[in-house]
């Protein structure tokens, strides 16, 4: 049997753990010490493992991780912290993504969800103790920036699963440990310090360029170590600087024989956040004899993360007829128009915030009790809650209220090699008498023609998961099967979706409709610069108090909008898992044998509650919809390391494995149109009936996978090893339109009659699949290898290569796997000694496909452009010079300034977005007594 962090200790069986040395590198790039290793089940005590995994430095860390590696069996990635509060990045999602075969996505700079062996957040699930974890966003990725890395003990990432892993995924299951304070052993309070600063300064009025984190923590034993305490807290008040820039799209133009794509429009701006973050942990351990333990876990995190944007939104040859009159280019190369000139342009300029508040919970209940020397039994029970809400508002200016009203401007750009434009205006954008408050488009038109002089959403996120978990094993002595365990779960998730969203008015406009308004001297702020665009300054307020004092009229956007009112939902889960697993410790030819064999069988019983709407003659008509599905699942699993000869081993895996569909794809909501113009066209999949929406019954991704390890080791903590994977993917989601019969649905007033009731109706299901293969390579090498002058020197290096096939039907041509980056490179270098610590590590992943946040906070699928990210930092230990505990740290984030850019179609010119986040710097001091 297993607690539920997958971790034995000497109360409940035998465990033996397998670091893969190179998780040493994702510690290393925290320069505090922690350890990576690949883990797997045997017969070890746990106490023993508690003292090796609480080293001194980072050397021993890796020495340690290398010895753990060489004697275990399953392929797991981990790290742990040399003690609480020790790991020195922003979140653990920074921690994580130096480990072999993981990847992070940025968001806003920082590392925000991770991809495993090239598969996207989605394939991938997260749990805190064992205990599956909800998400604060639409779907089931985990946003890891929201667990403080000061809060968390380790990490423990399987690649192969065992039939008694819950929560189980195709890319792997992340499971994030808090401190047990028994197992720790002493009375330890650690407090930690630390200033940071952004060098592209304050980009926005009333922001600011630094920050701080602040944390605490106390371990402690009672009642001759009978009653364990940990308490955690940390804060983090992070600022973050972008310099933006996003383009419509790439139309093509008219202007030689090459045709070539020109800019379809672009929104320079710049933007500053601030991401204030408060987490609690809190544990309570009770063993009075060694048949009973019992443990409870509290985590909490409230996440807050406001962002102010202001830049100039310039149309551009999609604009032309309505927001200027066309391009003329001055230069074109490789197919794309280099240079030109938007002639008689109006803009609008934007002032706008986003404030987005995450409150998550945690709690568990675990206890087992060994019944006799042959059998122990053990109960969990779990809870986790997240509500997001978030406030997204625009706010519009211009010089004239609708289109071709108010004064433009020739505005001439110029496209960079990093895909942005410089442009260089006319106006003076920064004048709050020529630019006022009011819409300059003809957006929308809530209240009458051209009245949309803004828009915010406010979309409310829940989700909420219990969980009840049963267990039981039976020893074995002399037999090649160790033990045996058997156990059942039982949990029920509740998510929901809320999409709120509003036109915002001008209250003068229903006085006066072609009303702008001057910004009101209580409102107005320091200009803005665009200069790193070559827009100059801009005009600059503060648009939320301009909104929070009611000078706007609300609209929702859900009465005329068809898409908004069927983006609200609620999807149910209802999942029951059973399992069986045998643990093997046995001798082969006079070599060692570890591992399980075991199947897990898991029935799922979802359900979706949505909405239904048509647009009947310009009104939206709602009801609502019901759906679901009921299944059973089957997962065997097997996990096997064989000792080939000394300090040489080679581990083996297979399981089928699954990764429940993303939940907003899983939602009942369904969207019908009536077009007019194809009511004569009697071909169901082109006829004037259509329809759109989510799946209830969309069944979730399954694959069967092999692993083959191969690992050598030499030296004092020195290793190579090679690792092969093979993913046979059963299905993969698709977009597939179904043939609906429309009768009995009521056709706009004054439409013509349809040729056929029938039409299509397209949402995600369940397509062909395919394989995915890939190698992996680590290594460490310690300098005293090659020279006893490099005692203290050391080096890591990860290289992983994946390729995917995937076809959504066997027809159809391969499509791209989100989250799949072919290459995914990690290397450090560090010195140890003395004291003194120093590390410069870089991490690269190879262009892949994202999901990020596009229009009204839909997210959008696109492609990512590759990065090499470079951190260093130097620290100094004062132990050895009478102040014992007392560390100090310096640190660079993104040392290089490495931008993030994403493109459209395949094409690398067509750039989407491009953001410069600069560099972080900190300084900090570390206390522990």
């Amino acid at each position: 049997m297993r607690l539920p962090t997958h971790q034995k200790d000497n109360r409940t069986g035998k465990y033996k753990f397998l670091y893969s040395a190179l998780i040493s590198t994702a510690v290393l790039a925290a320069t505090n010490p922690v350890m990576a290793y690949a883990e797997e089940k045997t017969e070890i005590d746990e106490e023993t493992v508690l003292e090796e995994v609480i080293v001194t430095g980072i050397r021993a860390s890796i020495m340690n991780s290398v010895a753990k590696k060489r004697n275990n069996s399953s392929i797991v990635e981990a790290l742990s912290a040399e003690d609480i509060g020790k790991l020195p990045d922003a979140s653990i999602a920074e921690s994580i993504a130096r480990l072999p075969g993981l990847a992070a996505q940025r968001l806003d700079g920082r590392a925000n969800v991770i991809s495993i062996r090239g598969l996207s957040p989605d394939f991938t699930t997260a749990l805190l103790n064992g205990r599956e974890q909800v998400t604060s966003n639409n779907n089931r990725g985990v946003e890891f920036d929201q667990y403080p890395s000061e809060l968390m003990s380790g990490v423990t990432i399987y690649k192969t699963p065992d039939a008694g892993l819950m929560g189980q995924a195709i890319g792997g299951t992340i499971d994030l440990h808090t401190i047990r304070p028994l197992a720790h052993g002493e009375q330890s309070i650690a407090v930690g310090l630390r200033g940071e600063y952004n060098d592209l300064g304050a980009l926005n009025a009333g922001t600011t360029a630094t920050g701080y984190r602040g944390s605490f923590s106390y371990i402690d034993q009672f009642a001759d170590d009978t009653v364990g305490v940990a308490f955690g807290y940390a804060r983090m008040v992070s600022p973050s600087q972008e310099e933006r820039w996003q383009a419509w799209g790439y139309p093509n133009l008219d202007y030689n024989s090459d045709n070539p794509l020109v800019l379809g429009g672009a929104k320079p701006f710049v933007k500053s956040n601030k991401l204030t973050r408060d987490g609690l942990m809190g544990v309570f351990e009770y063993e009075p004899d060694d048949r009973f333990h019992m443990l409870i876990d509290v985590y909490y995190s409230k996440f807050n993360d406001v962002q102010r944007l202001r830049g100039i939104e310039v149309p551009g040859q999609w604009g032309g007829g309505w927001a200027n009159s066309g391009i003329t280019a001055i230069s074109d190369a490789n197919g794309l128009v280099t240079e030109g000139v938007i002639n008689d342009a109006a803009v609008v300029v934007r002032n706008d915030v986003t404030d987005r508040d995450v409150t998550t919970w945690s709690a568990g209940w675990n206890a087992e009790y060994q019944i006799s020397d042959k059998w122990s039994v053990e109960g969990d029970l779990a809870y986790s809650k997240v509500d997001r809400t978030l406030r997204a508002m625009e706010s519009y200016a211009g010089t004239g209220r609708g289109n071709g009203v108010g004064a433009t401007d020739q505005i001439g750009f110029k496209m960079t090699d990093d895909g942005s434009a410089i442009f260089s205006p006319g106006l003076d954008y920064s004048d709050p008498g020529v630019i006022m408050l009011g819409g300059p488009f003809s957006w929308g038109d809530p209240l009458g023609p051209s009245s949309q002089d803004g828009f915010i959403n406010k979309p409310v996120v829940k989700d909420e998961l219990s969980a009840i978990r049963l267990s039981a094993e039976r020893q074995f002595e002399d037999s090649a099967i160790s033990s045996v365990e058997i156990g059942a779960r039982y949990s029920q998730r509740d998510k929901s979706l809320k999409d709120n969203g509003f036109y915002l008015t001008l209250k003068g406009y229903l006085d006066d409709a072609t009303h702008m308004l001057t910004v009101p001297s209580e409102y107005l702020l320091e200009p803005t610069s665009l200069a790193f665009f070559g827009m100059g300054d801009m005009l600059s307020y503060d648009s939320l108090a301009f909104y929070e004092d009611g000078n706007y009229i609300e609209t929702d956007v859900s009465d005329v909008d068809q898409g908004r009112a069927i983006n609200s939902w609620k999807v149910k889960e209802r999942v029951f898992n059973a399992y069986i697993q045998a643990n093997i410790d046995t001798e082969v030819n006079g070599n060692r044998l570890t591992g399980n064999v075991g199947l897990q069988v898991v029935h799922t019983d979802q359900s979706s509650e949505g909405r239904a709407a048509i647009n009947i003659g310009g009104d939206i008509d709602v009801s609502n919809v019901t759906g679901g599905d009921k299944y059973w699942t089957f997962l065997p699993s097997a996990n096997l390391s064989y000792e080939v000869s000394e300090d040489t081993y080679l581990r083996i895996a297979g399981a089928r494995v699954m990764a429940r569909a993303p939940m907003d794809k899983m939602n009942a909501s369904r969207g019908f149109n009536y077009n007019a113009a194809n009511a004569s066209v009697t071909d169901p999949t082109r006829s004037a009936w259509s329809g759109w929406g989510g799946n209830p019954e969309l069944r979730p991704w399954m694959a069967t996978q092999f692993d083959l390890s191969f690992e050598t080791y030499f030296g004092d903590g020195g290793y190579i090893a090679m690792a092969f994977f093979y993913k046979k993917l059963e299905n993969i989601h698709f977009d597939e339109g179904t043939i609906l019969d429309f009768t009995g649905a009521t056709v706009p007033a004054g439409a013509p009659a349809p040729a056929t009731n029938l039409g299509s109706v397209w949402s995600p299901t369940n397509g062909e699949g395919g394989g995915m293969h890939g190698f992996e390579l680590s290594a460490s090498l310690p300098g005293d290898l090659i020279s006893n002058s490099l005692d203290g020197f050391g080096a890591l290096f990860s290289a992983s290569l994946t390729k995917a096939s995937v076809r959504p039907t066997k027809d159809a041509p391969e499509i791209d796997m989100p989250g799949l980056s072919e290459t995914v490179i990690n290397a450090t270098l560090y010195y140890e000694k003395h004291g003194f610590q120093s590390r410069i590590s870089a991490r690269y992943r190879s262009d892949f496909l994202g999901e990020v946040s596009g229009l009204s906070l839909v997210n959008d699928m696109v492609f990512i452009k590759a990065e090499t990210i470079f951190d260093a930092q130097i620290g100094y230990d004062f132990s050895d010079h009478g102040v014992e505990g007392l560390s100090v740290l310096f640190q660079v984030n993104n040392l290089t300034n490495e931008s993030f850019s994403t493109y459209q179609n395949g094409d690398t010119r067509q750039v989407r977005d491009f953001q410069n986040y600069g560099r972080t710097f900190m300084f900090g001091l570390n206390y522990r007594m």
